[in-house]
């Protein structure tokens, strides 16, 4: 959950097209142009259906192109689940990083990761991190699992250097800063998935009170801040 890995799929963060093309121009698209328009078409088939339930005719349909273009650029969907949660990556935490990078303390960083973590919106990005981390468990590919676990631990350490720095400004007292962060880690999943099963019921309001409350709790305000 924070900047992708290009190395752990093979694509390249630059940006290219987002919709399917007239036939008559697709010959003319570059490979690494087919195969972001292939994974922009499949990310809201997984985030709706579930990896399990989207094959390749689907993705194939939704991109517009023929099964063996798909075939061609992708090994096989997990490959291209794999790819749609590092745009889900880039478009959720980029926006989200520089925020938190501009913010005047660690405090209000941790305010707007809080904020920024559950909306309205973000419903479709948990259902895809959850996907994701599904088909890492059944994924026969060991750099799928390292990539996982490199986007975890930018995550966290996303995480930690926001209390961190309220830390050094003087705003928190806290004597563990890498538990906090697990937990911090730990208990936005938890209502991330609670958010989504709806059981039971979870708001949005209530998800963020939840998370703040942990933080005030953990990170003891100093005195006068």
């Amino acid at each position: 959950m924070a900047p992708h890995h290009p190395e752990d799929v093979g694509m390249k963060a630059e940006r290219s097209p987002r919709r399917a093309v007239a036939a008559a121009d697709r010959t003319r698209q570059p490979t690494e142009v087919r195969r972001r328009l292939i994974v922009e078409a499949a990310v809201p088939l997984i985030a709706e259906r579930g990896y399990a339930s989207v094959g390749v005719r689907d993705v194939a349909a939704a991109a517009g192109v023929s099964v063996g273009t798909v075939t061609y650029h992708f090994g096989s969907v997990q490959e291209i689940l794999s790819e749609a949660m590092v745009l889900q990556i880039e478009r959720y935490y980029a926006a989200l990083s520089e925020a938190a990078d501009r913010a005047t303390s660690g405090a209000e960083g941790l305010r707007l990761l809080v904020d920024a973590l559950f909306t309205e919106d973000t419903d479709r990005h948990w259902r895809m991190w959850f996907e994701y981390w599904n088909a890492g468990e059944h994924h026969p590919d060991q750099a799928f699992a390292r990539g996982q676990d490199r986007r975890y631990e930018s995550w966290h350490q996303q995480i930690r250097t926001l209390a961190e720095r309220g830390v050094t400004d003087g705003e928190f007292s806290c004597d563990d800063l890498d538990g906090f962060t697990v937990r911090f880690a730990a208990l936005a999943d938890g209502l991330a998935l609670q958010r989504l099963r709806q059981a039971p019921p979870l708001t949005t309001q209530d998800a963020r009170r939840h998370l703040n409350h942990f933080v005030e709790t953990e990170l003891r305000r100093r005195p006068g801040t």
